[in-house]
């Protein structure tokens, strides 16, 4: 009995040991966080330039830099190409250099595979994918002109681009599941359609003759009262069907052909995605190139991808993908970010341009969208000005992020975000109601008489009934009790740090720092962590 119950308590701390072998995601509230060895793990990022992983003498001195803006993570290309120069034959060395290199400076990594597309092109796939478009077909226009896209619909495409990921995935596994230095992998990048809204390859073409696939119509029937509103009105539009052809159920139109196109892409990256989670089970995401323009149709940019309007395609077809994630470089912040936490879509930015402002976007990101973290692109590569917006940032979030996280989904943090054609916001939280707007509204500074504001922003969280946190940049804060005839006084209001966790107050800022009373503020172009406590009367 003694030795079954030995043999059992062995068998059950083995079990345990090995549960969370990997980094995985874990529901809380409204949201999923990223667990790495079994604890959250809020994600501070920057994404390399394209070509910058491709040699490991060149990212030498990118780590310190990356690690001097206080970032925790670095999301790395992996090359396709580089790792299998030659059908069948791995290379892992500039993976296995990263992932050691990582360590070394403690950092974290999400590894992009570039593998059969990049930007809607094929460019990283290897010579002998390029050079044999026979066995290799080429997605094609209207007219029959081959592009550099390998066509979804190619079941050697799919199979190749399977076996080199499966590779990776493997040798991830081996050299990193004790460490688990590799968070995340993002399947490809910015997959979609050009110049056509489709595919017209012979292979496509049969494709686009045959009935839909039983699975869509099996989704949309399950969800048809959570389906993006988008999506279920073109879909009635057409009578709601459930059998047919692409365009007897969804019409001939541009909007059909991109439908269809996504459920191809879809499924092959679903099937991509499957086979390597099969040899090592990390979170799965993919990132999206976004319409330039509300207005434009498919074709006129990278169409059929995993945008908001394709969500339930995505969803329906890609089972195995975790998340769908938008790259930003346009001004739209907030309308595009209000899209992709639908459906239970868990926010994770892993792309934008490099610019002022990244720093509040990075609040409000996390803050209002509860998101699982933030990367600019191209960080290695930030001028003197965007790399003390970013590590202005950062080291406030570094410090709050076991805060950050332990609030997230619970409706206990928020996100306010400004420039000069924004510039208030009201937020409620507790028994509260806080008034927040641009610093430069106070007319305080030369500044406010410029064209254009710099962008600002920051977060807010409930510690107690009367107690919180905000932490940003170029913010001001007032606040009103819910209850009626009543006003809010502050009680105090500390300028601190946090170490280990622990708050450690600095200045009491009264006074002057809080207009006698009247508000809180963080000055723009500073960066500051601020506990408010406060009280009522009448």
């Amino acid at each position: 009995m003694i030795k079954n119950s030995f043999l059992l308590f062995i068998f059950l701390l083995f079990s345990a040991a090995n549960l969370f072998a990997q980094p995985y995601l874990k529901v809380q509230g409204s949201t999923r966080q990223l667990y790495v060895a079994d604890k959250p793990y809020l994600i501070l990022a920057g994404e390399l330039g394209n070509s910058s992983s491709s040699n490991t003498n060149y990212m030498k001195p990118i780590w310190g830099k990356v690690k001097s803006l206080h970032a925790n993570t670095i999301l790395a290309p992996v090359y396709w190409e580089l790792i299998e120069p030659e059908e069948g034959k791995f290379n892992m060395d500039l993976v296995n250099d990263l992932i050691v290199n990582a360590r070394k400076n403690d950092m974290k990594l999400i590894f992009l595979w570039f593998g059969a597309w990049k930007n809607s092109m094929s460019c990283y796939a290897p010579y002998w994918v390029k050079t044999d478009q026979k066995r290799f077909p080429r997605a094609t226009d209207k007219n029959g002109i081959a592009q550099d896209i390998l066509s979804p619909f190619s079941e050697n495409s799919l199979n190749s681009d399977v076996k080199a990921f499966e590779a990776l995935m493997s040798f991830i596994k081996k050299v990193d599941s004790k460490e688990q230095t590799v968070l995340m992998i993002q399947v490809e990048n910015e997959i979609g359609m050009l110049p056509e809204a489709r595919d017209h390859s012979p292979l496509a073409d049969v494709a686009f003759k045959k009935p839909v696939p039983p699975a869509l119509f099996d989704y949309l029937k399950k969800n048809r009262t959570a389906l993006m509103p988008e999506f279920n009105s073109l879909w009635a539009k057409n009578g709601s069907k459930t059998g047919g052809t692409w365009e007897e159920v969804f019409g001939k139109s541009l909007a059909t052909d991109e439908i269809f196109m996504a459920w191809y892409y879809a499924d092959f990256i679903n099937r991509l995605a499957q086979a390597g989670k099969r040899k090592y089970n990390l979170p799965m995401y993919l990132n999206a190139a976004l319409n330039y323009k509300r207005e434009a149709k498919p074709g006129e940019y990278p169409s059929a991808g995993p945008l908001p309007h394709l969500m339930d395609i995505w969803k329906a077809a890609a089972k195995s993908i975790d998340m769908l994630s938008p790259d930003f470089y346009n001004p739209d912040f907030k309308y595009w970010n209000d899209l992709y936490v639908r459906g239970g879509n868990t926010l994770f930015i892993p792309e934008i341009r490099f610019e002022q402002g990244v720093g509040a976007k990075a609040f409000y990101a996390i803050g209002h969208y509860d998101s699982m973290g933030f990367s600019p692109f191209s960080i290695e590569n930030g001028d003197e000005k965007m790399n003390a917006d970013i590590s202005g940032a950062y080291k406030l979030l570094e410090q709050l992020a076991p805060i950050v996280l332990e609030h997230q989904g619970k409706g206990t943090i928020n996100g306010v975000l400004f420039d000069k054609t924004n510039t208030k916001q009201e937020l409620r939280l507790g028994d509260y109601i806080f008034s927040f707007s641009h610093d430069l509204n106070l007319g305080w500074s030369a500044k406010a008489k410029d064209e254009v504001w710099p962008i600002t922003g920051g977060l807010i969280i409930q510690l107690a009934a009367d107690e919180f946190i905000i932490a940003g940049t170029g913010i001001v804060a007032t606040f009103k009790p819910l209850k009626e005839k009543s006003r809010a006084g502050i009680a105090s209001i500390d300028e601190g740090v946090f170490e280990e966790g622990k708050w450690m107050p600095g200045l009491r800022m009264n006074g002057d720092q809080n207009h006698q009373g009247r508000h809180l503020r963080i000055p723009e172009g500073d960066y500051s962590i601020q506990k408010i406590k406060l009280y009522t009367y009448q």
